[in-house]
Parts: structure tokens; C-alpha cells; sequence
């Protein structure tokens, strides 16, 4: 049985959960479905046309399930759909989608922080980080486990691929490859999420395998469709496959490295050498 406070109001066509705590001076509009376990705390509104799943928690003053922010109006517009899990905190926006039939859709266990913004129509998987104000625009997409820096803004219909990470500041208008790192301010590749990968469990020879496809990317000065043909024949499985899936279907570009030397070299280490400087460095920290 939900827990509703006394200054909540919530409308009899709105469906609730077992166990759904709602704060105070929270609004639930009619057609809003929240799912078991969620809490809302006070002055947080859930909007008509959005789905909730179990056990997410909605932050003071967040608007969940708001009307599409553009000059051509459908009425009533399209639907948010959020999956379990979620922690969405103080004054965060999320958007449903635009035309009637359309979703915006969040996946599950991510964290939205404080202020962020998430346009109508976007597609945010699971795993994922929105530091505080961050702004997606509508039609973004932003894959597992990415991770997008405090106050960064993302154009509307860019992607960026999963476990990438952005640092803040940074004004994202092309997409963002898998696996890289993007230096705020300048919105600029500088590497491999190499800390993010290692923390999410792959292999120093998955690693390694990313950074050949990386060097092939960014290092060998090659043309673009020469790229595509290398990643795809030389890297039809592991992790490095998901390279030439994100490239192929690309719109709007790729984020580039920061300009360098072309005979700047990427590190290609033996992963039992890799292993053994590891273990080499902490023995020296120990002593």
C-alpha cells in the first residue's frame, strides 16, 4: 500500500505501486504509473504519460514526464518510460516525447544528479552518470555506463557510446566514440577510458585489443572509409567490434583527438608485462 502524504495530491487515475512513498506537496498526475518501492520526496511532479519502474528515487522539485520543449505542439504528446533502479535527484527535468507515439526512455541504475536536463526523445541506457546540470538535447543518445561531466551540454541527435567519458564543460555537437575519453573545455579525445574499463571488469588483452582499433582510428592519418574496412576486418569480435557498429551509422561526425604529432606513439603493452609493472608499482608503494 503506497505511504501518501497529507499535502501530496495525487489523481485517482494515477496508478501506485506497493510501497510507494509520496512526500510532501508532490503532484501525480492522472495516468502516471509508478512502480513498486519508488519515493518521491517533496514538491516533485510526475507528469500524465509516464511509467515508472520499481524502486527509483525522485529528488525535491524534479518535473518527471513534462511536455516536449518545441514550437510545434502535439497534444498530449508522446510518453517517458524510466526503468528500475534509478536515482534522479533534486530538480532534474526529464522530458516525454514529442509526437503522440513517441518515448523518450530511460534504462536502469543510473544517476542523474542535480539540475540535469533530458530532452524529449532521448534514449539513455543503463548504468549511466549525469553529473549536476549537465543538458541532453532532444533525440540524444547515450549508451551503458557512460559517464558526462558537470554543466556539459549535448546537441540534439548526437550519441555517445557506451563506457565513453566527458569530462565537464564540454559542448558535445558531434558523436562520441565507445570506450574514449573526452578533456572538457576543449571537447577533444585525449585516450581510452582505460580507469572505466578496468573497473568494469575487461581483460588487459580486451585492452589491448582497443587500443590497436584506437591507433587505427585516430594515429594512422587513414581515410575514413579505409578505417571502416580495417576495423571490420581485422576486428570481428571482442570488445573492438563495437567500434565499426557506433562508426557505420554515424550522421553527424566523430569528436576528433586532440592534435598531435602523427609520430606520437600509443603504448602498446604485453599484458603480462602490464600485469607485473602493476604489481611492481605497489610492492614499491608498500615499501
Amino acid at each position: 500500500m503506497a505511504q501518501i502524504h497529507a499535502t501530496a495530491l495525487v489523481d485517482p487515475r494515477a496508478e501506485l505501486g506497493a510501497g510507494v512513498v509520496v512526500g510532501p506537496w508532490c503532484i501525480v498526475e492522472a495516468g502516471a504509473c509508478i512502480g513498486d518501492g519508488c519515493r518521491l520526496a517533496a514538491h516533485s511532479i510526475i507528469k500524465s504519460r509516464t511509467t515508472l519502474g520499481c524502486d527509483n528515487e525522485i529528488g525535491e522539485g524534479a518535473v518527471i514526464g513534462g511536455a516536449a520543449q518545441h514550437l510545434h505542439v502535439h497534444d498530449p504528446g508522446g510518453t517517458l518510460v524510466i526503468g528500475d533502479h534509478n536515482r534522479i535527484r533534486e530538480n532534474v527535468t526529464i522530458h516525454r516525447g514529442w509526437n503522440n507515439d513517441a518515448s523518450t526512455i530511460i534504462g536502469d541504475h543510473n544517476m542523474l544528479m542535480v539540475g540535469s536536463h533530458v530532452a524529449h526523445d532521448c534514449r539513455l541506457g543503463s548504468h549511466c552518470i549525469l553529473v549536476n546540470h549537465v543538458l541532453l538535447g532532444g533525440h540524444v543518445q547515450v549508451d551503458d555506463r557512460a559517464y558526462v561531466g558537470g554543466a556539459s551540454a549535448v546537441h540534439q541527435f548526437c550519441r555517445i557510446g557506451r563506457l565513453a567519458m566527458i569530462g565537464g564543460l564540454s559542448r558535445i555537437t558531434q558523436d562520441v566514440p565507445p570506450f574514449v575519453m573526452v578533456e572538457g573545455g576543449i571537447t577533444l579525445v585525449v585516450g581510452l577510458n582505460k580507469v572505466g574499463l578496468r573497473r568494469n571488469g575487461y581483460t588487459p588483452e580486451q585492452i589491448l585489443q582497443l587500443k590497436h582499433a584506437y591507433r587505427v582510428i585516430y594515429r594512422e592519418g587513414r581515410r575514413w572509409s579505409e578505417v571502416l574496412e580495417i576495423l571490420q576486418a581485422e576486428f570481428p569480435t571482442g570488445p573492438a567490434v563495437a567500434f565499426h557498429e557506433f562508426f557505420k551509422v554515424g550522421k553527424r561526425g566523430f569528436v576528433q583527438e586532440r592534435r598531435i604529432s602523427r609520430k606520437a606513439t600509443l603504448k602498446l603493452v604485453d599484458p603480462a608485462q602490464d600485469d607485473a609493472d602493476r604489481a611492481d608499482g605497489r610492492h614499491r608503494d608498500a615499501a
